[in-house]
């Protein structure tokens, strides 16, 4: 870390090998979860837009709702979309960053 950033943390706990994947040489998969929270928050989205009450229902603990939907317009369409396709059947478009957007700015910044 010091060679590469020019920083010196006191000890491990603290420095790059708190996480896993930069001592594991796997730094691919930070793009990946980026691409995981860009999608969970436009499905979400899309899910909210069709499910009446979808979110009372979640603060009740109550998830049959979010879950019939994910099975009716993720998972039954498994491996005969590709992930793409399924989030444009899924949303109505293209995998993008303003439902991730709204999700942030509402819980950080207007909450």
């Amino acid at each position: 870390m010091e060679k590469l950033l020019g920083i010196r943390p006191p000890d491990d706990a603290s420095g790059c090998m708190q996480d896993i994947h930069w001592p594991s040489g796997s730094f691919g998969y930070f793009p990946t979860y980026t691409l995981g929270a860009l999608a969970a928050a436009q499905l979400f989205a899309a899910a909210k837009a069709t499910v009446p009450g979808l979110e009372d229902s979640l603060g009740k603990g109550n998830f049959s709702g979010l879950i019939q939907w994910v099975r009716t317009n993720v998972h039954s369409l498994g491996s005969s979309l590709t992930p793409d396709e399924i989030i444009v059947s899924a949303t109505g478009g293209p995998l993008g960053t303003a439902a991730f957007r709204r999700h942030i700015e509402g819980r950080y910044l207007n909450g």
